[in-house]
């Protein structure tokens, strides 16, 4: 199979990834939970890529699969009164990838990035790789420099 986008601009910045795939199944379902269930992966370090719109402006958010994102603090970060999810269409035409492959790493759009601090803690993280069944494992350091990313506490406890 051919490298994704994401792969590709991972590549040329000398960034080492770790390509995981497995079969993904069709239709509208929680991405990230398929993810860990298929592969075997510890749900700490699978993380999901959520584009938040904040008052207007979509920005990345990427928080462990199990964690639920706290839209308060994203919206504080960018400075807004507040923020909700994006819609899907939104999420999509804005990154050029589909619902359950969306990824930070080579969107259409250059979207602010964050990224939850318990990625700090793991040596690598999961990513989508821009393919729905495709993941890409690397250094969540070098993924926030590639994305000019900041860390924030952005996992809500529960979920």
């Amino acid at each position: 199979m051919a490298a994704t986008r994401a792969e590709r601009i991972l590549s040329e910045a000398g960034i080492t990834a770790r390509v995981r795939t497995y079969e993904a199944a069709s239709g509208d379902h929680n991405f990230g939970d398929e993810a860990v269930a298929l592969t075997g992966l510890p749900a700490p370090k699978v993380f999901k890529t959520l584009v938040v719109d904040a008052a207007g402006e979509l920005i990345f958010a990427l928080v462990p699969v199990a964690a639920r994102l706290d839209l308060k603090v994203v919206a504080r970060a960018r400075g807004a009164k507040k923020a909700r999810l994006a819609e899907r269409t939104a999420a999509e035409r804005a990154t050029g990838y589909v619902m359950g492959g969306i990824t930070a790493i080579g969107s259409t759009t250059a979207l602010p990035c964050f990224i939850d601090d318990s990625a700090r803690t793991q040596p690598t993280i999961i990513v989508s790789a821009g393919q729905r069944g495709r993941n890409l494992e690397v250094d969540p350091a070098a993924l926030a420099r590639l994305l000019d990313a900041q860390f924030a506490p952005l996992a809500a406890t529960g979920r």
